[in-house]
């Protein structure tokens, strides 16, 4: 049974999303170089068990394993004629997990960027983008997901691309760009930027915001950002569990559940309606986040700079992106 994101929305005050895909594949044995999309196929039961975790952990929104799954990724691996049959295979697991719930849990199918550099700068056309967007959304839609995910953009241009691609199919989207570079995209898109160019897009996304980038502080600080910006659309907070470190061989990030508990509260008071993880959250993390969400009642007071420092760890740059002026928050050491 398909659910609409509005409806959950109109609903509920908040929503909890999903965790990493990334993080808890490697867990099951994803070696590092090979494509998490073939799993859909060649391991659909570890695709299933990511889709359970996220679900038994309470996520009332989680996303399908297509981040990549897109004509210019999988050429690196010889799979670009697959783009249709990964992308619905993904989606037709993640609609049996949601399905055997016994409550209402949205399919979001997980839409990354093509991996190419936009014209002018590189060869990509707007035009050739959203066709790969569209190929993708098709191939989502048919394997039974609700609403499409488009995340970890940076550049304007193939937001734009995505929004005409998906456009094509009249299926709900939601967005998400992340902001790593001085509170900016690494195309230099600053958070009160991206809010005018979705209210600018011909056929708007249901929820926008941020996710990956450096850490939960810097993601809250972009949410804020989003806030000042006076939106007309739900804001989406998906931050990483911590900071990457290199630990023996692997990415490990630092963040606690306790962390991601507090980052949860945060991100609600910051403004953000649905609220996740990203890179190294676990649904062990997404239990304390759903519990503190759970315990907080209402909608707080936004956080100061200083008190997110404080309870999540020092901003990773002086400035949000908003101006040239650098902003200097009290930098603490990151807690866990």
């Amino acid at each position: 049974m398909r659910v609409a994101l509005e409806t959950l929305l109109s609903e509920r005050d908040w929503l909890l999303a999903d965790g990493a895909t990334g993080t808890n594949l490697f867990n099951m044995g994803l070696a590092s170089g090979d494509a998490p999309e073939l799993w859909n196929v060649e391991a659909p039961e570890k695709i299933r068990a990511l889709y359970d975790g996220a679900v038994g952990a309470g996520s009332d929104l989680f996303l399908t394993n297509s981040f990549g799954a897109n004509a210019s990724r999988l050429k690196l691996h010889d799979a670009q004629g697959r783009v249709h049959e990964l992308n619905k295979a993904a989606a037709e697991i993640a609609r049996e997990a949601a399905d055997a719930s016994g409550r209402k849990v949205v399919v979001a199918g997980s839409m990354g960027p093509t991996g190419e550099i936009m014209a002018p700068l590189g060869p990509l056309t707007i035009d050739a983008a959203a066709e790969m967007f569209e190929a993708q959304a098709r191939g989502l839609l048919d394997g039974g997901a609700d609403v499409l995910w488009v995340e970890t953009i940076s550049a304007p241009d193939e937001l734009r691309a995505a929004a005409e691609g998906i456009g094509r199919t009249g299926a709900p989207w939601c967005c998400t760009m992340s902001f790593d570079t001085a509170g900016r995209t690494m195309m230099g898109l600053t958070a009160a930027a991206m809010v005018k160019l979705v209210e600018e897009l011909p056929h708007k996304p249901l929820a926008f915001g941020a996710n990956c980038g450096v850490g939960a502080s810097d993601l809250l600080r972009t949410v804020l950002g989003f806030s000042a910006a006076n939106p007309n659309l739900p804001i989406i907070a998906k931050g990483n569990a911590g900071i990457p470190k290199f630990v023996e061989g692997h990415i490990h990030y630092d963040g606690t559940p306790e962390l991601m508990a507090d980052y949860a509260v945060m991100a609600r008071n910051c403004g953000a309606t649905i609220i996740g993880g990203c890179c190294g959250t676990t649904p062990e993390h997404l239990v304390a986040m759903r519990a503190a969400l759970e315990k907080m009642g209402g909608k707080g007071d936004a956080p100061e700079l200083t008190e997110i420092a404080e309870k999540l760890g020092g901003f990773s740059s002086d400035s949000d992106g908003s101006s040239d002026a650098p902003q200097r928050p009290a930098r603490r050491r990151r807690r866990g």
